[in-house]
């Protein structure tokens, strides 16, 4: 295993990262508090609880899960599309570092950056509501893994994409709508019964569901289920991945 060279990918990824402060951590961190604001007061007036638990404590989980999915997706797919797009990415794939060490290097940055953010989220929340994470072990893991798989998926993106405009084709048009009616803001027990089983085909109500249990111990899938589509999703970015370098697919053209 070359530390080394992952380190240099790695600390490059979190320079760069730190240098736009302003656009990577303060600006989701506004908009969030925002969600939060309007949504924990305007919606929060009118529902007083939601299983239990208040409905402005309710969506903090979702809205950490949804930034969490966006920034993942957004700091892995331009990690390493920017390489493609500077020509710097034929140095990667020709020096002394496997493709599993590359992979290791970019997804961990972007891992990273989403985690970090995540917590600032966290932090943010609990000077709103009075937060209770019951299951903080499991809190850290739904994260991790969460962090860990769209960071896998937007590596897939950033290779696959051609231009700047396909960076936020997926993100844009899919991954945000399917995190918006994946029980971001509600719980999908609160919908009739056919879309109850119609949101379950939604792989984001797994995540959201699993990371609000460690929360507040409620959840609308089980959480064995949760913990095994999450594992199922980063099983199937890595197939992906490991079928991309084997064909050079949108590296070697």
């Amino acid at each position: 295993m070359n530390l080394y060279a992952i380190k240099a990918i790695y600390t490059f990824e979190m320079a760069r990262w730190w240098r736009t402060v302003m656009q990577s951590i303060i600006s989701p961190v506004v908009s969030t508090s925002l969600y939060f604001v309007v949504f924990g007061a305007a919606i929060g007036s009118r529902i007083e609880s939601v299983e239990g638990v208040s409905y402005a404590a309710f969506i903090v989980p979702g809205l950490i899960m949804l930034s969490l999915l966006q920034q993942s997706l957004s700091n892995a797919s331009f990690g390493i599309y920017f390489p493609k797009f500077a020509g710097t990415v034929y140095e990667i794939l020709t020096a002394p570092i496997s493709h599993v060490e590359t992979v290791i290097a970019f997804v961990g940055a972007a891992a990273t950056k989403s985690i970090i953010l995540a917590l600032i989220i966290l932090a943010t929340a609990a000077l709103f509501v009075d937060l209770q994470i019951q299951h903080p072990v499991w809190m850290v893991v739904f994260m991790v893994l969460t962090a860990l798989t769209f960071s896998l998926i937007g590596f897939i993106i950033g290779i696959w994409a051609d231009g700047f405009e396909k960076l936020q084709l997926i993100p844009l048009l899919i991954v945000t709508p399917l995190a918006f009616l994946g029980g971001t803001f509600y719980s999908i027990s609160m919908l009739p019964e056919t879309w109850q089983t119609i949101a379950l085909f939604n792989p984001v109500v797994y995540l959201v569901s699993g990371f609000r249990w460690s929360f507040y111990g409620v959840a609308d899938v089980d959480i064995a289920i949760s913990l095994g589509m999450t594992l199922f999703f980063m099983a199937a970015a890595l197939a992906i991945i490991t079928w991309i370098f084997k064909t050079g697919y949108k590296l070697r053209s």
